[in-house]
């Protein structure tokens, strides 16, 4: 491979050549979301930065395997197991049950990635699938003497580790500072920093969703799952774990301890972790001000790939800062982009040398810690380029491959909505027409008729003071 993919792995806490555990082929993990809401754009921030990982792994020749979880039971809404099931949350706010709120927020969630141009992982397993394959790893770290049961709970023991805290040199107490201190202690636990595998009837008596399990019925924690899932997929050796900043203490912590002691070795080399989206008074969450989603961006007329290309050209272990102003300035270049590139022509001979030179540039800035601005920079340095239009077209469709802004498609599909749009227009114009004509000669059936019609195609007539208006349904 030309380019050696080099990134910033979270369990070093320093840049690292890539190198698999099998050469050529790459076992990737993604934690994936609690599908009890919508998705806020500041968690899909995250998947498309690790969908931009994936890809410039496809790009420099590895083959991926890339798993992701869904998590449709066990989420508290603490982090370190307390407080309120999510998904039970979900249900009763929406008078439905769990696994309805799992199907239609799965749904939900991958709509919106395929409207931010997200690949789906090529396995993605809800945890209610795996619940036998969570017992007996519980099982088996009660056997090792890693787990204890207590209060009907069993936990892990995170005295028994010589190094708990992987992802930090710092002490205890400061890692602590990120933990709540204002949600209830849990008596059952040796440790504060014990967590639970497997909680029984000794806790949320109401639980939706429960299993028959050798310490009475229940249901998993949720740091569990991911292990397993991986494990289930993707063997007992894995090259990279992938998630949001917020995951690495405690959930990727616990991960890591459960699956170490579980395993008897090392599990996982890398760790990639994708900064927060913030605003200006910071890190932007569902329970903060406008829950921003990528409807309410569409509602407010922007189009998804510009929230992708907004987070391209931030470097991804950076915050990124949200706000309208800064979307609507990305909006702009976004369109000026696709028509410069949609008003190539394509055809004619391709400059290799060029080509190849370009395509290196571009793998260079994505093999420095995927360094996504960088490539974008390329991508506008190669179009102000002496060279064909067949090659900048070439380049900017093989760029696309792990950018996946549509560059050499979007202009060419906008400019067919607006001719749509503009026939429809006409055609509406036409039978408002027509219906005034009806009314006039006092044809009431005729002009119902064509409301009818409209409303058939699904445009609604508005008889207003100012005249007749229309809107789609």
């Amino acid at each position: 491979m030309e380019n050696k993919l080099r990134f910033y792995n979270t369990l070093s806490r320093k840049e690292e050549l890539f190198v698999p555990n099998t050469d050529g082929k790459v076992s990737m993990y993604t934690c994936g979301p609690t599908v009890y809401h919508y998705a806020h754009i500041g968690n899909l921030r995250s998947y498309i930065m690790e969908d931009i990982l994936e890809k410039t792994l496809r790009y420099v020749g590895y083959d991926v395997k890339r798993v992701m979880n869904i998590t449709d039971v066990g989420h508290l809404s603490s982090d370190a197991d307390t407080g309120e099931d999510k998904m039970l949350k979900g249900a009763k706010r929406e008078h439905k049950t769990v696994m309805e709120i799992a199907k239609f927020y799965t749904d939900a969630f991958f709509a919106d990635c395929a409207k931010l141009n997200i690949r789906t992982p090529d396995v993605v397993e809800p945890a209610t699938n795996c619940i036998s394959q969570f017992i007996h790893m519980v099982e088996v770290l009660l056997e090792k003497g890693y787990a204890y049961a207590a209060g009907g709970n069993v936990y892990f023991d995170t005295s028994r580790l010589d190094d708990y805290y992987v992802f930090s040199s710092q002490s205890e107490k400061e890692l602590l500072v990120g933990v709540r201190d204002d949600v209830e202690e849990d008596a059952n636990k040796k440790n504060r920093n014990d967590f639970v595998l497997w909680f029984t009837r000794s806790k949320f008596e109401d639980q939706a969703l429960k299993w028959e399990s050798p310490w009475g019925v229940g249901y998993p924690g949720w740091h569990i799952e991911c292990s397993c899932i991986s494990m289930k997929h993707l063997g007992e050796f894995m090259d990279i774990h992938c998630g949001g900043v917020d995951n690495i203490f405690p959930h990727h912590t616990n991960e890591i301890a459960q699956s170490e002691a579980y395993l008897g070795h090392k599990w996982c080399n890398y760790w990639f972790h994708v900064h927060h989206l913030t605003d200006k008074t910071g890190k932007m969450s569902k329970s903060k001000g406008d829950f921003l989603t990528v409807s309410l961006l569409e509602s407010k007329g922007y189009d998804p790939r510009v929230y992708r290309f907004f987070c391209l050209q931030s470097h991804y272990r950076k915050p990124l800062e949200f706000s309208y102003e800064i979307l609507d300035n990305t909006a702009v270049a976004y369109e000026k982009l696709v028509k410069r590139i949609g008003g190539l022509k394509k055809e004619g001979e391709t400059d290799r040398e060029k080509f190849d030179a370009y395509r290196q540039k571009f793998q260079a800035a994505l093999c420095d810690d995927l360094n996504s601005s960088m490539a974008i920079t390329v991508l506008y340095d190669m179009l102000k380029e002496d060279m064909s239009d067949a090659t900048k077209y070439a380049l900017a469709e093989d760029f696309d491959k792990v950018l996946s802004l549509d560059l050499t498609t979007a202009h060419a599909d906008r400019e067919a909505e607006n001719e749509v749009d503009a026939q429809l227009e006409a055609y509406i114009l036409e039978k408002i027409e027509e219906r005034r004509a009806a009314k006039k000669e006092k044809d009431f059936a005729k002009a119902d008729a064509i409301r009818a019609e409209l409303l058939e195609k699904g445009i609604i007539l508005e008889d207003t003071r100012e005249g007749v208006k229309w809107k789609k349904a």
